[in-house]
């Protein structure tokens, strides 16, 4: 064979291996699995085990979903993507030291994050020498879906919302738990972040001298909380600094740390059909130029500190205060 019709050969290797490797990368279907490897082009039948190692043969707006229980390591997320644990089973990140899910991804993408479990290593509040630093948190995106997700034990943040671009984030049916930098923060810098929370639990995430609120806001953001159970925190919902609003509405803000609903620095909260109560600090507090608000409906009782007051209205408000009962 002569030197050229031998380069030839090579060349034509190379670029079959070009398109092969391409050939995964631009599935729009990837798989992973307890038992995959990472050697495997991530098809159902010859699944990945991480899924880093998914993530690479998965084309943009694909979807990568877990084939059976299993722990699929950390990710940095870099493209518009789902992530899908299959629901019914333990599809599961675990971590020391890091951060479970970085979402950088185009001011344009969108990202989903479905049916798993996060744990940070706290365990039962006993801090092991280096935990898992945020459950998801995200630098960059277009939108961002959390659903039917459980994260817990980060010594940091457990949803960390901080894009560095105009940014929504829907988070439903999801719990946030025992981290001990906060449940969920969204901070829209000087660009702007919206947030949703809807049937959602931010429980535990903070010890009695902690500092990890349940759900805060600042910088230029819009939150709303709807429907869900917020207890066992510093502050139960904050907001500070002049741009950030929380609207908190058929919900419960009990029994936290510190106060149940508190603005700050200009921030502004407003509530309706919402308990809140049985709270170690003030029930409703706004200081520093802070502002509350109420739609009506709510339920300000046995704060341990006071129930405190709003200190605007919209529309009629209907606030039902109580004191504390015998014992309490």
């Amino acid at each position: 064979m002569n030197r050229s019709l031998l380069l030839a050969c090579l060349a034509f290797a190379v670029a079959v291996g070009a398109l092969t490797t391409n050939a995964y990368a631009q599935a729009t279907r990837t798989w992973v699995s307890g038992v995959g490897d990472d050697a495997n082009p991530c098809s159902r039948t010859a699944p990945c085990k991480t899924w880093a190692g998914a993530i690479s043969k998965t084309a943009a707006g694909g979807e990568i979903d877990a084939l059976d229980p299993g722990g699929f390591g950390a990710l940095t997320i870099t493209k518009s993507i789902t992530l899908d644990g299959g629901g019914g089973q333990v599809a599961s990140t675990l971590v020391s030291g890091t951060n479970g899910i970085v979402i950088a991804a185009g001011s344009t993408d969108v990202v989903v994050i479905r049916n798993l479990r996060l744990d940070g290593l706290l365990g039962n509040g006993s801090e092991p020498n280096s935990p898992g630093i945020d459950g998801i948190k995200t630098l960059s995106a277009a939108l961002v879906n959390i659903e039917n997700c459980t994260i817990f034990g980060f010594g940091g943040i457990g949803i960390n919302f901080v894009p560095g671009n105009a940014a929504l984030m829907n988070v439903s049916n999801s719990v946030v738990e025992n981290d001990h930098g906060g449940g969920i923060v969204v901070n829209g810098g000087s660009i702007g972040a919206r947030a949703s929370i809807d049937h959602t639990q931010a429980i535990g995430n903070s010890t009695s001298s902690g500092t990890g609120d349940g759900v805060e806001a600042t910088g230029i953001t819009r939150v709303s909380i709807t429907n869900s159970n917020i207890s066992g925190n510093a502050d139960g919902v904050f907001a500070t600094g002049a741009n950030a609003i929380i609207a908190v509405l058929n919900s419960s803000v009990v029994n936290n740390w510190q106060d149940g609903i508190h603005a700050s620095n200009g921030g502004s909260i407003s509530a309706a059909q919402t308990s809140i109560s049985i709270n170690h600090g003030i029930g409703v507090v706004a200081d520093t130029g802070g502002a509350t608000g109420t739609f009506g409906n709510n339920i300000v009782f046995s704060n341990l500190g006071g129930n405190g007051s709003f200190t605007g209205s919209s529309g009629t408000p209907s606030i039902r205060r109580f004191g504390k009962p015998p014992g309490i």
